[in-house]
């Protein structure tokens, strides 16, 4: 609820990292790992923006933010085939009128 992400080992209850203040204070709504690249994951705030995580670039702060200006983003998802090795990784979308949208991640952060 503060913006806070915490990363964890499932043998342990205290955090590998964690990310304080990491959407300047607003909710995370969403988070999710990337299907084709174990070290990118994404998370959604409650201000529709999405954060782009690779830690093998940057484990301090997210190599790239993306404001969805339009509507407000309510949840997101992600769509990929993690066994194909094309690097085709793409956001879903759900807007608060109903509104579906997909949009692809530059390969940089979708190739395995």
């Amino acid at each position: 609820s503060d913006g806070s992400i915490r990363l964890h080992q499932m043998t342990s209850e205290y955090p590998l990292m964690q990310w304080n203040d990491s959407t300047k204070g607003q909710p995370i709504i969403a988070l999710q790992w990337a299907l084709t690249r174990p070290a990118v994951f994404f998370a959604l705030d409650a201000s529709s923006n999405i954060y782009i995580w690779d830690l093998l670039e940057n484990d301090l702060l997210p190599v790239a933010k993306q404001t969805v200006p339009s509507e407000k983003v309510v949840t997101m998802t992600l769509l990929g085939e993690p066994e194909k090795a094309n690097g085709l990784l793409g956001i879903v979308l759900a807007k608060e009128s109903g509104q579906i949208d997909i949009q692809y991640v530059k390969k940089k952060w979708a190739l395995p």
